[in-house]
């Protein structure tokens, strides 16, 4: 729908201005030189092969690929499409170079460069395009984030940037043009929160967002009064249903983290042909206006906890030719208009306990049991039985007051004879009894902790046991405000504790019910993981239930970093500056000390920790801290990861005796996105990453420089460089017996790290006789280029 409409957009606007257009015999001089240095810039694709000095640019032919309008003697409308799956261009290639070149065409109105291997970040002279009233550069490689000096085309009507490699978060500046009326960011990697100013974008018709990494609430929307089309797909917005105008025609919610109902004005919506709300966490009673809304043809609630009981008789719009109910809570008969007078439609409803002639169904009593495990009602019932609870002590303690005033009396005459004892006994940091019952060898012998521990972990509180009634007061009764995500690890939320400190806590909503003795031995562990390098846990808190005191809930309390992702400082999130070289391998050389600990810190180390570049956090220092690790609590209790931890798992029991090799892997991932400064989504696109860097090694300095990111590429030592390309390099051999351990990673690291130090310092090539010696040779590596 988004795409179609943006065609029609261009297709309307390209008429409109045709109408007043006047094919010029000649165009002015300045302006064909200014194609044909576009052309060059382009590396002469196909579809500009017949450009030459006498070709008469107003006069040729539109055609899909490539369509110019003049008005006058002046470009207005320049529309370059290449070939679909078009490669990068060549290194030499500058976006800068194409903008200043079409920065002569001084009426250009519409700009459409759609696949044509553009790469690099778009640049803030890109405000000198005073005239533009389109942008579509999708289908391209373009990355980092969108400029703030785009504010200065306050003509632009339709901004396209589809499929590229954008990042950060999108600029406030964003609300700042008058007439848009098209925004779609789809298929990038755009994060953080969208910005309160999109509510001011009053002609907006068309906002398509899907396929990025935002997060967070929507903001209020009902200032966009004629929006028609709006696409949140695959993001990790919630967990509040967004607030709308009732003219939407396609509302896609699709695979995000909202969570609570649906509100009832949806069915006033009479424009509203698709809605798509599958693959959230939406629960409470599912609105029936739904399958009655005017112009509804298009319905999509699968995989959510929607509860409400379905009738025969429930009216349904007769345009209905696809609806999913499947994957929810509903109970009752379904309704006669869905499974009669269409044969046409597309019809799913399994996964529910409705009473259907089929095997898809489940007992009326799971759909009661799982709505009150949804916490629809489960919060409040446990809050009734604590308050019963109180209310029978208070009776019970009315009725024995006089008993329990001499018991208090005696009790606290032996108190005061024992404060001294008391005070003399240190406290303890767990207040539960974590050194009994110790059944598991495993966890006995992981309480062996390494001076490198203890020498890592200053300035960390110590561990302690934590209230949940300090839980709730730091994050405001767990309110919306404080919820940052939920993983295959249980949900997380930020927090204030009473002395001002901020924490991250992660919630764990356990499988099986068990005493508290059993958890000892994990906090133990737990308790005792704690290096500069890693993102330390600071406490615990149990929830129990009330009929048998088991555990009902475990929260763990950590030490909130602030900075962010390294992938947010490797790709210039948000307008904050890239790290620099020489902090990128002090950032390497954190995770390698991190891993390190893991693996050799406790014993037995713990190994295949599944790492990415989006869990290593960056501290107010910019000191690299890993922030998901493999804690056999969380693997026991919440399942393996769904991106593919299972699998990794198998590899690494049939592989046991090098299953430290596996983190070396994951290493060498994470700093090839660093090197490259770009995001690795797949893993073919992994695969041809790494051979360009393996084929650089065997070529020259220039090479290596031109592959990696530009704004490193001049600030770092050759030798730096190249031995950190080969680290990269064998940490990523498929044969993980030839991959290096951590201390030949560490030890090389940090040989580049002296190595840069001294480059910087300025020292000449006649004073490297002190410069620190070669590094232990690496597993050889023979270079083999596709």
């Amino acid at each position: 729908m988004a795409k179609g409409f943006i065609r029609q957009s261009l297709i309307l606007l390209l008429l409109v201005v045709s109408i007043h257009c006047s094919i010029s015999v000649k165009l002015q001089s300045s302006q064909v030189e200014a194609l044909l240095r576009v052309q060059s810039i382009l590396n002469f694709p196909s579809v500009l092969s017949s450009w030459n000095k006498k070709t008469k640019f107003c006069n040729l032919e539109p055609s899909s690929s490539v369509t110019i309008v003049c008005y006058g003697n002046n470009v207005t409308q320049l529309h370059i499409c290449g070939d679909k799956g078009a490669p990068k261009l060549p290194h030499n290639f500058s976006i800068g170079s194409l903008v200043e070149t079409l920065v002569k065409l001084p009426s250009l109105k519409v700009l459409t460069l759609v696949s044509l291997g553009l790469w690099g970040s778009l640049p803030g002279k890109i405000e000198q395009m005073s005239s533009l009233e389109m942008l579509n550069v999708s289908s391209n490689f373009l990355s980092g984030n969108i400029p703030e000096e785009i504010s200065s085309l306050t003509n632009l009507q339709g901004i396209v940037l589809d499929d590229n490699a954008f990042n950060g978060e999108i600029p406030d500046i964003i609300g700042s043009f008058p007439v848009l009326n098209a925004l779609s960011l789809r298929n990038n990697s755009f994060d953080g929160l969208l910005p309160k100013s999109l509510s001011k974008l009053s002609g907006l018709r068309v906002l398509t967002l899907a396929n990025n990494q935002f997060s967070g609430e929507v903001p209020d929307l009902r200032g966009i009064k004629n929006l028609e089309d709006l696409d949140l797909e695959n993001n990790s917005f919630g967990p509040n249903f967004p607030q709308l105008e009732n003219k939407l025609v396609s509302l896609i919610l699709r695979n995000n983290k909202f969570r609570s109902g649906i509100p009832a004005e949806i069915g006033s919506y009479y424009q509203l042909k698709k809605l798509d709300v599958s693959l959230n966490k939406f629960m409470g009673p599912l609105p029936m206006s739904l399958l009655s809304i005017p112009s509804i043809n298009y319905l999509n609630i699968a995989k959510n906890k929607f509860t409400g009981t379905l009738s025969k008789n429930m009216a349904c719009n007769v345009a209905l030719n696809f609806v999913d109910l499947s994957s929810n809570l509903l109970t009752g008969d379904l309704p006669d208009c869905l499974v009669s007078k269409s044969k046409n439609r597309i019809l799913h409803y399994e996964g529910n306990c409705l009473n259907a002639p089929d095997d898809g169904q489940h007992q009326y009593s799971y759909c009661r049991n799982e709505a009150l495990a949804a916490g629809i009602a489960t919060s409040i019932k446990k809050r009734d039985q604590k308050r019963k609870a109180i209310l029978a002590s208070c009776i019970v303690g009315g009725v024995l007051v006089f008993a329990v005033l001499i018991v208090m009396v005696f009790w606290l005459f032996r108190r005061v004879n024992a404060r001294k004892k008391l005070d003399a006994q240190p406290p303890r940091v767990i207040s539960e009894k974590a050194s009994t019952g110790y059944t598991s060898k495993l966890l006995c012998d992981a309480r062996y902790i390494s001076q490198t521990m203890k020498l890592g972990a200053l300035g960390i509180p110590a561990y302690r046991t934590f209230s949940l009634e300090e839980l709730e007061i730091a994050t405001n009764k767990f309110a919306s405000a404080a919820f940052m995500g939920e993983g295959s690890k249980g949900q997380m939320y930020r927090g204030q504790l009473s002395d001002g400190s901020l924490v991250a806590i992660r919630c764990l909503k356990l499988k099986e019910n068990h005493p508290t003795e059993y958890f000892m031995p994990h906090i133990e562990l737990i308790s005792k993981l704690r290096h500069r390098h890693l993102v330390s846990a600071l406490g615990h808190c149990f929830e129990y239930y009330l009929e048998d005191s088991s555990v009902s809930r475990l929260f763990l309390v950590f030490e909130y970093v602030p900075n962010g992702t390294l992938r947010s400082w490797i790709s210039a999130g948000r307008a904050r500056r890239k790290l620099t070289w020489s902090q990128r391998i002090a950032a390497s050389i954190g995770i390698a000390k991190g891993i390190e600990f893991l693996h050799t810190g406790i014993t037995p180390g713990i190994f295949s920790n599944n790492l990415r570049i989006t869990d290593i956090l960056m501290d107010q220092n910019l000191a690299a801290k890993i922030s998901s690790y493999n804690l056999p609590l969380l693997t026991e209790n919440m399942g393996m990861d769904t991106n593919g931890a299972s699998t990794r798992s198998k590899e690494v029991y049939k592989r046991i005796k090098h299953e430290d090799k596996m983190d070396i892997y994951d290493f060498g991932v994470i700093l090839l996105e660093m090197l490259l400064g770009i995001q690795i989504k797949t893993r073919s696109e992994l695969n041809a990453l790494r051979h360009q860097v393996q084929a650089s090694l065997a070529a020259d300095e220039a090479a290596r420089r031109s592959t990696v990111a530009e704004e490193i590429q001049n600030t770092c030592s050759a030798e730096s460089l190249k031995t950190m390309m080969e680290i990269c390099t064998r940490c990523l051999l498929k044969d993980l017996t030839l991959r290096p351990t951590i201390e030949d990673v560490l030890w090389n690291l940090q040989f580049a790290s002296q190595v840069q130090d001294a480059w910087q310092g300025g020292e000449s090539r006649s004073s490297r006789s002190s410069s620190p010696a070669s590094p232990p040779q690496l597993p050889k590596l023979r270079f083999t280029v596709h």
